[in-house]
C-alpha cells in the first residue's frame, strides 16, 4: 500500500462512520476473570493505603474522561506531570477518548482516590495517576488480542483463554516496524466497502515509533486491505493488516476497550 493510504488514520477520515461498542458498569472482577486477582498492595498494614488491580489478563476496565486532568507519575497531586486526559481522539475522528485503568488506590485516612490510566500518547506504555473524580463509570470489557509479528498471526482469546479467533496478518516492515507492547482498543471504525483498509478497522492506542506524519502522528490501527496477497508479510508502514473477511469476524466479535498484546 502507497504511504498515503496506509494505516487507519490516512484514509479519507470524513468518510468513516464509526460503530462505537460500550458495556454496562463494571462487574467483579474475580468472578470476571475466572481466576481471582493478588490482594491489595497495603492490606497488611490498615493505614497503608490500597492499590487494587482493575485491569489484568483478560479484564479490561476503562472509562471515558469527566474533567481534563493531570495524570501524574504518583498518586499525589504534587507529582510530576506525565500527561493530561484528553475528551477527543487525536485522529481527526473526534469520538470520545477512553482510558484503561489499570488500578486504583484508596486512602482509607483521607479518603482519597486515584486511578493509575494507560495514557494513548508518545512514548508507547506511558501510564499516569488521575483522581477518580476525573473519570467517569467503569466498564468492561473482556478478552485478548494478540498480535504476533514473528508469527504473522493475530490470535483472540476469550475470558477463559479460549482460542476464538485466529487469522494471518501483515505487519510494519523493518524501517517502520509495528511497536510491541500492551494496548488498547479505542475505537471501531466501518470503512468504504473496497476501499485501501477494507471494510472495517479496529483503532488502536499504539502509536508508530517512526511515523509521525499521519493524521494523529501515527495511531496504528488493526484494518482490512485491497492487497491480500501481501499477507503474510511486513507490507505496512505501521498498522496490522488482515484479509477483508478476516477482519469483518474480528470486528465483529471485539469490543472497544479490549486489551491488545503485540509482540
Amino acid at each position: 500500500m502507497h504511504a498515503a493510504r496506509c494505516c487507519a488514520v490516512a484514509l479519507g477520515i470524513g468518510a468513516l462512520g464509526i460503530g462505537v461498542l460500550a458495556l454496562g458498569p463494571g462487574a467483579d472482577l474475580a468472578a470476571a476473570a475466572g481466576s481471582k486477582p493478588a490482594a491489595p498492595a497495603g492490606a497488611a498494614d490498615p493505614g497503608a493505603p490500597a492499590v487494587t488491580p482493575l485491569s489484568f489478563g483478560r479484564v479490561a476496565h476503562w472509562a471515558y474522561p469527566q474533567v481534563a486532568a493531570i495524570a501524574r507519575a504518583e498518586p499525589s497531586g504534587s507529582a510530576a506531570a506525565v500527561g493530561r486526559l484528553r475528551f477527543l481522539t487525536t485522529d481527526g475522528l473526534n469520538q470520545p477518548q477512553l482510558y484503561e485503568a489499570l488500578r486504583e488506590e484508596r486512602n482509607a485516612k483521607t479518603g482519597n482516590r486515584w486511578i493509575d490510566v494507560s495514557l494513548p500518547q508518545r512514548p508507547n506504555g506511558v501510564t499516569g495517576w488521575v483522581p477518580a473524580h476525573a473519570l467517569g463509570p467503569l466498564h468492561v470489557s473482556y478478552g485478548l488480542i494478540v498480535v504476533s509479528r514473528a508469527l504473522r498471526r493475530v490470535t483472540f482469546y476469550d475470558r477463559g483463554d479460549k482460542v476464538i479467533f485466529t487469522a494471518r496478518v501483515g505487519v510494519g516492515r523493518p524501517s517502520l516496524p509495528t511497536p510491541p507492547g500492551q494496548f488498547y482498543v479505542l475505537e471501531k471504525w466501518r470503512l468504504t466497502p473496497g476501499g485501501a483498509l477494507g471494510p472495517f478497522g479496529l483503532g488502536t492506542s499504539a502509536y508508530a515509533p517512526t511515523l509521525t506524519d499521519w493524521p494523529g502522528g501515527g495511531i496504528v490501527g488493526i484494518h482490512g486491505t485491497d492487497q491480500p496477497q501481501l499477507i503474510p508479510g511486513d507490507p505496512s508502514h505501521g498498522c496490522v493488516r488482515l484479509r477483508n473477511p478476516d477482519i469483518t469476524r474480528l470486528w465483529h466479535m471485539v469490543r472497544i476497550g479490549t486489551r491488545i498484546t503485540i509482540t
